[in-house]
């Protein structure tokens, strides 16, 4: 998923956008048929209705049903109920969530959701319990009982929740917590869309929403790049008290949680959710830092000599290179581009993502109002996934295409493990939208017709990846620092921006000059709000896919067989397990650097174009 510049590749071209009106907006009718429709009405009023009879069934009663001697029938019968409801609840949440990004300022859109999101954490309170009780039964018995038929078909599934047993209350806590969440953190979710959706940037004679603002620091002309940071800064600045306290107040919010339910380290309750050993991720950043100058700084170094400067300006770090040629592609074109690259890998690939064209689920213009930035929804396996990306033309934005139509294949081939096993770890999830970008930039690669444009498709790369890599394990490295820190209490506007700064200068090297407007960039990225500590996620899937993609050129047979079975997992295993088919291990150290390694290498290549 690409939220705003969470996902913060650059384009390697700057081009004028196409009109709008070209561009396919998604038809959200395979979900219902609007938010006053009747469909949405009676799903309401079943969810309430369904919920209360499957509590008044089974609630304090999973102990003795367990205890039975049908045991793994009876249980089998309230996971296969508990499923169809976490589908129903999770499609209209869907349909409601995907209006209130197709345009966050219209107050209709914004009360529908916050009326269904209300309706559904009430009702999904009452089901709270299921999960409780089910971690109360005997380890013994309930593994047992998961060996037999019908409960066996969500085996995983009951593995997968025991590992969040140490970590749960009672259950009048749980519910506490879980309803709270609607007037707590979600509150301060939808006040930072809000915020940024309504925020404008004066660039010249224009007022622009975020994301042609941002678009706007990768133009060929420095003196727009320049304006146009100014301006990013100038704008967030004044806004820095409203975005202080929403971070202030959300890590607050998750300081208490992991509290109360005894996790030691700020990111430890995200290790736990993505299925992953903290030494992992902790191996990561160590073997990322130490790549730093190698990757990073090597490269920044490399870019300002292409400019003729000692030091690029933080408004260049994106900017095309002086020799890149001026390149725009409709859509029509971008569509060809990823369809045919993904073809060349399996056309069982092509044809899934060639869906999500023909069945309008992609939401591509640019729109005041639209969410910013780019994801691939999975809804629920009932249904289908949606697309949104905000497409100007550019070559990153193909890319971006790429990276999310990954994310939609993935989602389709994982949604028939169903609604409790479909939902994939983050050590995984970006498994297959990094792949679907690998396979792109390929494609576009050996299409070169010279040396100049060999070479900006490579810097392109080179960038992305190091955006990607370096850049998001130094935004985990400024969120440990700042939710260390609010431990300590309240933290100043300043002192966050101060926080940013320090992680920042050490990520990109002394080739980037961090100047005055760039402290208060922190302001914008919607990860740090929406899903803390998850931006690890792109670094993880990064050095995974550079793995898996030597594995790829070396042994092609058998190995799309292989890549479609992981996909087709889901949830339903962890990710040491799927990886060992490809003979890779993430839990080794060295594994990381396997993948850096080829970062390194493209870096090189470019080196070499100089000497040449």
């Amino acid at each position: 998923m690409r939220l705003a510049s969470s996902v913060p590749a650059a384009p390697a071209e700057a081009s004028a956008a196409p009109a709008s009106a070209s561009l396919p907006e998604w038809n959200l009718a395979d979900l219902y048929p609007g938010p006053d429709a009747p469909e949405v009405k009676a799903d309401l009023e079943r969810v309430a209705r369904d919920v209360a009879a499957f509590a008044e069934a089974y609630r304090g009663r999973l102990a003795t049903l367990a205890a039975g001697a049908d045991g793994a029938t009876t249980l089998g019968e309230a996971v296969a109920r508990y499923e169809v409801l976490q589908d129903l609840l999770g499609r209209l949440m869907s349909y409601a969530g995907l209006l209130y990004s197709a345009n966050t300022t219209d107050p209709a859109h914004a009360k529908f959701y916050g009326d269904v999101q209300e309706k559904i954490t009430v009702a999904s309170a009452q089901l709270l319990f299921f999960q409780l009780e089910l971690n109360r039964l005997d380890d013994d018995r309930l593994k047992a009982l998961a060996s037999q038929a019908p409960l066996s078909r969500w085996r995983a599934w009951l593995e997968d929740i025991r590992k969040e047993k140490p970590y749960e209350l009672d259950d009048k806590l749980e519910e506490l917590f879980h309803e709270k969440y609607i007037s707590g953190a979600a509150a301060w979710n939808r006040l930072f869309d809000e915020t940024i959706a309504g925020l404008r940037f004066r660039i010249g004679d224009a007022e622009l929403a975020i994301e042609p603002a941002l678009n706007q620091m990768q133009d060929r002309d420095e003196n727009k790049r320049r304006e146009a940071a100014q301006a990013v800064g100038v704008t967030l600045k004044s806004n820095l008290r409203t975005f202080a306290l929403i971070t202030n107040t959300l890590a607050k919010d998750k300081e208490i949680s992991d509290r109360w339910r005894g996790f030691s380290d700020v990111a430890d309750s995200r290790h736990l959710s993505n299925r992953v050993e903290r030494e992992v991720v902790e191996a990561l950043q160590k073997a990322v830092e130490a790549a730093h100058p190698r990757l990073s700084h090597r490269y920044y170094r490399l870019k300002a000599k292409w400019f003729g400067k000692d030091k690029l300006d933080y408004w260049d770090r994106s900017a095309p290179l002086p020799s890149a040629p001026s390149q725009s592609y409709s859509w029509n074109e971008a569509r060809d581009i990823v369809l045919s690259a993904y073809t060349g890998f399996s056309p069982r690939m092509a044809e899934i993502a060639g869906d999500f064209f023909t069945r309008r689920w992609i939401d591509a213009p640019v729109r005041p109002g639209k969410a910013p930035g780019a994801f691939s929804h999975p809804t629920v396996p009932s249904a289908h996934p949606y697309v949104l990306i905000n497409f100007q033309g550019k070559t990153r934005d193909v890319m971006t295409l790429a990276h999310e139509l990954g994310h939609g294949v993935h989602q389709v081939l994982a949604a028939r493990q169903g609604a409790l096993m479909a939902p994939t770890p983050l050590t995984l999830a970006e498994t297959a939208s990094v792949f679907g970008e690998m396979l792109t930039f390929r494609a576009l690669l050996a299409q070169a017709k010279d040396t100049t444009q060999r070479r900006a498709l490579l810097a392109s790369k080179v960038e992305d990846m190091i955006n990607t890599v370096v850049r998001q394990m130094a935004f985990y490295a400024f969120e440990r620092k700042l939710h260390i820190e609010r431990r300590h209490g309240e933290l100043t506007a300043d002192q966050i921006c101060d926080l940013w700064m320090s992680v920042q200068g050490e990520s990109l090297g002394p080739s980037i000059r961090l100047g005055p407007g760039y402290e208060t960039f922190w302001a914008y990225i919607p990860h740090f709000i929406h899903s803390p500590f998850y931006v690890y996620a792109y670094a993880f899937g990064d050095c995974l896919v550079n793995s898996l993609y030597g594995v790829y050129q070396k042994a092609h047979e058998g190995f799309v067989e292989r890549y479609f079975a992981l996909l087709e997992a889901g949830g339903a295993k962890p990710y040491n397990e799927l990886l060992t088919p490809f003979g890779l291990d993430a839990r080794d150290p060295a594994f990381w650097n396997i993948g850096l390694e080829m970062i390194e290498g493209l870096i090189g290549e470019l080196e070499a174009m100089e000497d040449a």
